[in-house]
Order: C-alpha cells, then structure tokens, then sequence
C-alpha cells in the first residue's frame, strides 16, 4: 500500500516538473546577437603591466625571479579587439537574462598577443541597465569577471557600454633546482655528482588588477 502510495506521489511530482519545464520553455524568448567588441583595458602594477611595458619577456623567468628597476612598480594600458556572443532569455517581464561569451585578443599595439575567453551570466533591464559576472580565462589562469553597463539601442543595433573588472591575484613559480654536470667523471673514472648551481625557490607575484572599458556592437542572428 505504501509502495503504490509512493509510486502515484512521484509519478505526480515529476509530471508537475516536466508540465512546469513545458510551459517555461514555451514562454521563454531566445534571442541571440553576435558582433565585434572593441574596448581598453587598465592593469594595475603586477607581472601582466610587466610584460605590457616590456619590463621582462612575455615568456621570461625573469618575471619569477627577484624583480629588479620598474618591474612590477608601474601599471600599463592595452587595447582589447574580439568577437562576442549574447543569448537572451526574456520572459516578457522587466528583467532579461543574458548569456555572453566574449573571446578577446589583447596588446595588438604592442606587437604582443594576449587572448582571453570569458563566459558571463547575468541581467538586463528594461531601461538597458546590466549586471554579469562570470570565469575568464587568458595566459595569466582562470579569474572572475564582474561587469556592468548600459546597452544602447539603435533599431536592430544594439551597442552595450560595458566596465568590467578583474581583481589582482598572487600567482605562485615554482623553480626546479639547477645543477652542474660539466664535470660527471674523476681522474679514476668513477661517476661523480652533480654540482648544484642554484636550489629549488618558489616566488610569488601579483597578476595586477585588470579594469576594463568595451564597446559592442551586436545584431540578432
């Protein structure tokens, strides 16, 4: 008896889910826009303005080593030049849900390539006003996005104005430890170890502090 009882209560509640989940789906509006998105971007003093100024090398240990003259004591600017795309889900209220995926190409002035891909969840008003954060990923690591901005609209052109913000994070080198083998035999043959030649170090280092301004500009698909 109890066994039917519960067999009924749950073939309900997942008719109930599946009738709700068929209504939401039947109301909800998908609009997607996809268009350029140009804009510049702040750093704060760290080992990304390091490698914008040219302080060290994009590549170099330099940059986990000791840091020496201006490295790591100034901040740097870069321009930002990319692709997004924007899903809408409208359920014909005052607030709309919007989906971004922005992938970004930073430092083309500086003959540098810094790309970055960054997924942002978030809403958007009636009145154009939006709210979205969301994971970034770029050649520093993973780090979270927040944003905010007014979508302008000219027709069928929308030309959302956008400050986003990335906060500075310490990232943590690690080095192996250097050794000497120049010299792996003596006189009589036997092997010899080798000399270290600097030990093992980890060092840690600011990424700085990103603020961003970008302009987009979308047409539905």
């Amino acid at each position: 008896m109890n066994l039917i009882f519960c067999t009924n209560k749950m073939k309900k509640i997942i008719t109930i889910i599946l009738l709700s989940f068929s209504i939401l789906s039947a109301e909800a509006q998908i609009e997607k826009l996809a268009g350029p998105k140009v804009g510049i971007t702040m750093v704060s003093s760290g080992s990304l303005a390091s490698i914008l100024r040219k302080d060290v090398g994009m590549f170099s240990d330099e940059v986990r080593e000791e840091w020496t003259g201006s490295t790591g004591k100034y901040g740097a600017v870069m321009s930002q030049y990319g692709w997004q795309w924007e899903s809408r889900f409208s359920d014909g209220g005052n607030i709309t849900g919007i989906v971004e995926w922005i992938a970004l190409i930073g430092g083309m002035e500086k003959g540098m390539f810094l790309p970055s891909v960054s997924s942002m969840v978030g809403l958007r008003t009636d009145k154009g006003i939006e709210f979205a954060a969301g994971p970034e990923l770029s050649l520093g690591g993973i780090a979270m996005l927040i944003g905010a901005g007014y979508n302008f609209k000219f027709g069928k052109l929308n030309v959302p104005v956008n400050i986003t913000y990335v906060p500075s994070q310490n990232r943590t080198y690690h080095h192996d430890a250097e050794y000497d083998y120049t010299h792996m035999w003596d006189e009589e043959g036997n092997p010899l170890e080798p000399v270290l030649k600097k030990p093992a170090y980890s060092v840690t280092h600011p990424t700085g502090a990103r603020i961003s301004v970008m302009v987009g500009f979308n047409l539905g698909k």
